[in-house]
């Protein structure tokens, strides 16, 4: 099942997203009627199947289901692409020498998707690809399993690969994406961008808890 979020604009939205994000969004950036921000703790499904937008040659989705890699090149396939190349981030099984149980990924679904729109579409024009599509998933998401598939197509496999690596930068810099990564002692929840600093999951729930 695929459902179309809605982009309507709600100036009575408040959107208390993370501080490790160092990013205030005032009400009138809020989109959408409903603020489903995941708990912090263990996200849980704030909706079933995937949530998209599109444009032309432009698909762009967020899912808690397992990502499908085939499912991804087969969107963005054409007969005038003479190259089409996938990229797939996987959650690795250590972070800083330290073992790596699992991530968890949290969002607000409308504000993302907008995001996520506007990279792709600006990254379609830049590199003049045929198609490009972005799946990002939510929820836990463990060791070995994809986090993100972009897959784009090109008349020539240099604009495939740059606007590939070009457009995974974007995301994990703009995308209203928050990553958890979870350990045996607990979790640090950190903005989903390399470098970031994080904070302790249980300080910012205020207590000890840990996920089973």
């Amino acid at each position: 099942m695929m459902t179309k979020t809605d982009l309507s604009w709600d100036p009575h939205c408040t959107v208390p997203l993370p501080s490790t994000r160092g990013t205030a969004y005032p009400a009138s950036q809020c989109i959408g009627s409903e603020y489903n921000m995941a708990s912090l703790n263990e996200p849980q499904r704030a909706f079933e199947g995937e949530q998209s937008l599109t444009s032309e040659g432009v698909y762009v989705s967020l899912t808690y289901d397992e990502l499908d890699a085939s499912k991804a090149m087969a969107r963005v396939k054409s007969p005038k692409a003479g190259a089409v190349v996938l990229f797939a981030g996987c959650t690795r099984d250590s972070f800083a020498s330290k073992a790596v149980t699992h991530l968890a990924y949290s969002t607000y679904a409308p504000l993302a998707l907008r995001s996520l729109l506007s990279i792709a579409k600006d990254i379609r024009s830049k590199h003049d690809l045929v198609n490009i599509a972005v799946t990002h998933r939510l929820g836990r998401v463990d060791i070995g399993e994809e986090s993100i598939l972009i897959a784009v197509s090109a008349p020539h496999r240099k604009a495939g690969w740059t606007s590939g690596e070009e457009c995974l930068e974007r995301v994990k810099q703009r995308v209203e994406i928050w990553k958890e990564e979870w350990f045996e002692d607990g979790g640090v929840w950190r903005s989903n961008r390399d470098g970031a600093a994080g904070v302790p999951v249980a300080d910012a729930l205020g207590n000890s808890s840990t996920p089973s």
